[in-house]
């Protein structure tokens, strides 16, 4: 059920989420892994639309990460078959769903056909007010890596001078460039720790770990999640 007290407060403007728990939910019930995978989609389905009627202005979910090419070739090939599909579909009901897509990380891993997905979905949704962003082959100190390495080209090129470098000038060199910092950071599963996600932009987000998976996680989880963060005293280093 949801919180009444919500309706008082003010919403959120970014929640990042980590997706974790698809394999042990398929575990739990004696089925394959990618079967963890195709629920964990529908609960991203469940939670973006969720996140929308809450008036977040923007999610960004951990989708793959770059470990994540370690798991089994089958069960990769099945996360990035579900992933097509569901960039497919987005792609249809664009106009009727009015959702915008972000991908932060390194895309060129990905097949042909499915970076195209990618592409074609930021494109045709850039004009929407509701931002969702995917980490997908994403880790945070390789997004640093990235960023570090474009400063350093323009620095090589004449554009800048290294010591012209600032917080501020990195940030505009992230993934995330354009998109404010998440308020709210939420894991579910049970597991305590970032796992390499959104390092640089989660200095001063609030975290919520959860012990439910994420197949299973539901709006009222979300609801939890959110008055929990309402609850805690940010003081960004002050007093």
């Amino acid at each position: 059920m949801a919180h009444p007290e919500k309706q008082d407060l003010p919403p959120l403007q970014h929640i990042a989420i980590i997706m974790d728990g698809n394999g042990r939910w398929a575990k739990q019930r004696g089925l394959p892994r990618t079967a963890g995978h195709a629920a964990g989609a529908e609960s991203f389905r469940r939670i973006a639309n969720y996140c929308r009627t809450l008036g977040v202005k923007y999610l960004t979910v951990y989708a793959f990460s770059t470990e994540n090419w370690k798991r089994s070739q089958e069960e990769v090939a099945g996360i990035m078959r579900l992933l097509r599909r569901y960039l497919e579909e987005a792609l249809q009901d664009m106009e009727k769903n009015r959702v915008c897509f972000r991908f932060f990380g390194d895309l060129s891993r990905l097949s042909p056909e499915l970076q195209k997905l990618c592409r074609d979905a930021e494109n045709r949704s850039e004009e929407y007010d509701v931002q969702v962003n995917f980490c997908l082959n994403y880790g945070g100190r390789d997004e640093l890596v990235h960023a570090a390495k474009s400063f350093a080209a323009d620095v090589a090129a004449g554009k800048y001078r290294a010591e012209d470098l600032t917080e501020e000038l990195l940030a505009t060199y992230l993934y995330s460039k354009d998109v404010p910092d998440p308020e709210l950071i939420i894991r579910p599963s049970g597991e305590q720790r970032t796992s390499n996600f959104l390092l640089w932009q989660s200095a001063y987000s609030e975290y919520v770990f959860m012990n439910v998976l994420w197949p299973d996680f539901a709006p009222e989880h979300l609801d939890q999640a959110i008055a929990e963060y309402h609850r805690r005293n940010r003081r960004f280093g002050g007093v």
